[in-house]
């Protein structure tokens, strides 16, 4: 050969090689690169609750740190302040430290002097007077704007609610509530150790005139033991209180003039006291602050599947403190909560994920803190007379390993489970973000598509290419192949819309025909032992022998659509739904994995086709030839040789299919349920995490705990390709070294 062409040759040998080569690292790093700008957005859910100090004045000399009761802040972290004893409630400028304005508040007897103040919700606070009488008083923020354009913010203090003193004791604690309806409910713990229950209820008669009834008793069912600490709903319904002995208590009071003890157990083995109790936000779960500085959260649940009895148990345990709990308050956004210990070290946990988000500890312990209502500021006092003003950085605290992956025991539930529910009609909803039951419904909707998909390929890539005529096999794959093009949306709205239907109606008959069809033509293959000898059958050209078996197929079926109904009528009561749900406990849903395997596994039937066809049609006729030539039948042949050597190119095409199936998204989002459940019933849908991603990410608000968990769904289906591909090809690898083919 000429030297300058064998030369050129080379150049052009080197230079695409240099270029494949360039194009193939492109390609992997464009890869790594969409992989990470994915999980770029996901490594905030796992970043820790973070505080950043606003600003730190001392308390004017005026005020004294044991003068001061309770502390507040505004949404907008502009106004601190304090309640001090003398009734008085300061505001704060943060920027200097000096006081705004002062407002006092008026007593119900004149000359008392606060005994203690609690928050209620929001901007309204119980205030104990040490006559025993007590004000529920909400602080309001008005915002005006001045000629320049510059907002004024102005306070003031409303009274909603008052209790005059008792007459049959002093009162050492008292908790009150006013709700919507007009009632309003005090709890006071009295010195002697009794409870006192007042209701204040208001209603209109026929006429439109208003009713007023009160309601004043003592608690029943107390232990001989020391009441420690008191927490009541928001609406005053339901009463738990604590002991130091270690003892639960819940009282029902949602009937006037009435009281039901519904909960009287000890909380901990080793009865150490209860020193702190708070509701959650959204009054169902309860928090328990104890001695030892343990914090655990508890809420009422079903003990027997058949009654309809609800009991307190302890649910969720939170980080505890080095000395005993003496405050509990719990965040007005989320289910967050914040601890101080008797040490003046300040914790902020979430309940549901029981993350332990931060930890605060000033030079002096702190004496007084609040959250704002929205949660994301933190005012505080130290025993040193020094506030402190925080803003807080917790976008995410309801995200865990455990919450995205283990079983959680949410609120309303009987037990732990795995659940997806991003969303729902009310602010004080439990996230539920477990991301189990969509890997769970990815692989269970992939594994039923596979089930159908994969015999009916494999083997009529076999029939096509070993046995078929080669003018049948030129009609057959390209017909297979141009299913292929058939958009995956077009799939499902036929499987959702006349599928779907047209199985629910004919389930009998759908069951019957897999067991008829293989019946029928193993019949048929019997039969035809008997008649292939016959001369009129030996003129059939060899290939077309599916023609014959053709009729079989049509009567099996036919015979199952007819028998299908008399089947249903005869053993299952004439509605085998109905029967299914009562025998079996299994609920049938219109759109099931019945559905999703025949959709899916249509989708996927091309790639699986094509690729083993290919792959048996490319074994060298040379090895057919030699095993025919030492007497191995045509299926020997095929079962021995063919498919062996054409095994990687099967393996291949299969799980090519198989990472098809796992991102599918149109078919499974119209054809299944969308339902995160965690059951392997064909009967039911599921959820996978593609279908997922397309129904969430439109609602997801930008940066927020869903719209990263969704991010994170697309990083675990992306590894779950990656990892299947990567295991695929060492299995082609070694079936290639095994065999010697491709």
């Amino acid at each position: 050969m000429n030297r300058k062409i064998l030369k050129r040759i080379k150049r052009r040998d080197r230079i695409a090689r240099y270029v494949i080569t360039v194009g193939g690292m492109a390609i992997i790093f464009s890869v790594i690169l969409i992989l990470f700008l994915i999980a770029r957005v996901t490594f905030p859910l796992f970043q820790g609750a973070s505080t950043e100090t606003v600003t730190q004045f001392a308390l004017p000399s005026t005020t004294q740190p044991a003068n001061l009761v309770a502390a507040g802040l505004d949404d907008y972290q502009e106004h601190p302040f304090v309640f001090g004893r003398d009734g008085v409630v300061r505001f704060y400028t943060p920027g200097t430290g000096s006081e705004t304005k002062n407002i006092r508040i008026e007593p119900l007897v004149s000359g008392a002097n606060v005994l203690s103040v609690e928050r209620f919700a929001g901007l309204s606070f119980e205030v104990l007077w040490d006559d025993g009488s007590q004000t529920l008083e909400q602080v309001r923020f008005t915002s005006s704007f001045d000629e320049q354009g510059q907002r004024i913010q102005d306070q003031q203090i409303v009274r909603q609610a008052s209790f005059p003193s008792p007459s049959g004791g002093v009162i050492k604690k008292a908790l009150c509530r006013f709700s919507d309806d007009g009632r309003q409910t005090q709890v006071a713990l009295l010195n002697d150790g009794g409870l006192l229950v007042r209701q204040h209820l208001q209603s209109e008669d026929l006429f439109g005139n208003l009713e007023t009834a009160s309601h004043e008793f003592a608690l029943s069912g107390q232990p001989d033991e020391a009441i420690s600490a008191l927490a009541l709903d928001r609406v005053g319904n339901t009463l738990y209180a604590g002991t130091d002995q270690g003892t639960l208590l819940r009282w029902d009071l949602s009937e006037p003039g009435e009281a039901e003890l519904l909960d009287r157990l000890p909380a901990f083995p080793d009865r150490r006291a209860i020193t702190a109790l708070t509701l959650i936000f959204g009054d169902v779960s309860l928090a328990v602050g104890d001695a030892k500085g343990g914090v655990s959260t508890w809420f009422a649940v079903r003990v027997s599947e058949d009654g309809d009895q609800k009991h307190l148990q302890r649910i969720h345990t939170l980080a505890s403190h080095n000395a005993a709990i003496k405050t509990l308050y719990p965040s007005l956004r989320d289910k967050s909560l914040v601890s101080v210990d008797a040490d003046g070290v300040l914790h902020l946990d979430h309940m549901t994920s029981e993350r332990h988000l931060l930890s605060i500890e000033t030079d002096m312990p702190l004496l007084l803190s609040s959250l704002s209502p929205d949660g994301r500021g933190l005012f505080a006092i130290d025993a040193a007379g020094k506030a402190h003003l925080w803003t807080i950085h917790n976008p995410h605290p309801e995200v865990s390993w455990k919450a995205l992956f283990g079983k959680v025991w949410y609120e309303g539930y009987d037990a732990p489970a795995y659940m997806w529910q991003s969303s729902a009609s009310t602010d004080d909803f439990e996230p539920k973000m477990s991301l189990t039951p969509l890997v769970f419904g990815t692989i269970k909707g992939t594994f039923y598509a596979m089930l159908f998909a994969v015999p009916l390929a494999i083997l009529g890539a076999i029939y096509t290419s070993q046995f078929g005529n080669s003018r049948l096999r030129g009609v057959i794959k390209p017909a297979v192949e141009v299913m292929a093009a058939i958009p995956s949306v077009i799939i499902g709205f036929l499987a959702a819309l006349w599928f779907a239907p047209l199985v629910e109606r004919s389930i009998p008959s759908l069951f019957l025909s897999l067991a008829f069809v293989p019946l029928f033509l193993l019949f048929a293959m019997i039969l035809w032992q008997f008649i292939c000898k016959h001369p009129l059958c030996k003129k059939l050209d060899r290939g077309y022998e599916f023609l014959l078996l053709a009729p079989v197929l049509v009567a099996a079926v036919f015979c199952a659509i007819k028998l299908g109904p008399v089947v249903e009528a005869a053993f299952f009561g004439g509605n085998v739904k109905l029967w299914l749900f009562n025998e079996a406990g299994v609920r049938y849903d219109g759109r099931n994995n019945i559905i999703i395997a025949f959709a899916l596994g249509f989708a996927v039937i091309p790639i699986i086709f094509t690729m083993a066809e290919d792959a048996l049609s490319n074994v060298p006729s040379s090895l057919k030839a030699a095993s025919l030539a030492l007497g191995a039948s045509r299926w020997q042949t095929v079962w021995r040789v063919i498919l062996p050597s054409g095994s990687p190119g099967i393996f291949a095409g299969t799980m090519i299919g198989f990472g098809r199936a796992i991102g599918e998204t149109m078919i499974v989002l119209m054809a299944t349920g969308n339902t995160a459940i965690m059951d392997w019933s064909i009967f039911n849908g599921m959820r996978p995490l593609s279908a997922n991603i397309a129904v969430e990410i439109p609602e997801a608000p930008v940066d927020g705990s869903l719209y990263r968990v969704l991010f994170l769904s697309a990083v675990i289906l992306f590894i779950m390709t990656f990892v299947l591909n990567t295991v695929a090809e060492l299995v082609r690898q070694h079936l290639r070294k095994k065999y010697g083919r491709f």
